[in-house]
């Protein structure tokens, strides 16, 4: 599974892949941001961690749903 993280950054925020120096997509605002993000992961199997300004986790996604580990049984 690919990790990617939604971070603030000078131009506003960007999707960066774990380990990569260049974001992925960049948008001026979060909320166009996550939906940037949305589209680039559908199809993928990763999980997407959704930074605040302050750089701290606001919330973690899984794509597809369905390979979340939180919801698997066992």
């Amino acid at each position: 599974m690919e990790n990617y993280h939604l971070i603030k950054s000078d131009t506003g925020w960007a999707l960066k892949k774990e380990g990569a120096t260049r974001a992925s997509k960049s948008a001026a605002t979060k909320a166009e941001a996550i939906q940037l993000a949305t589209a680039f992961l559908e199809g993928k199997t990763a999980s997407l961690k959704i930074h605040k300004e302050d750089g701290t986790i606001q919330e973690e996604r899984t794509y597809p749903r369905s390979a979340d580990p939180a919801k698997s049984k066992g």
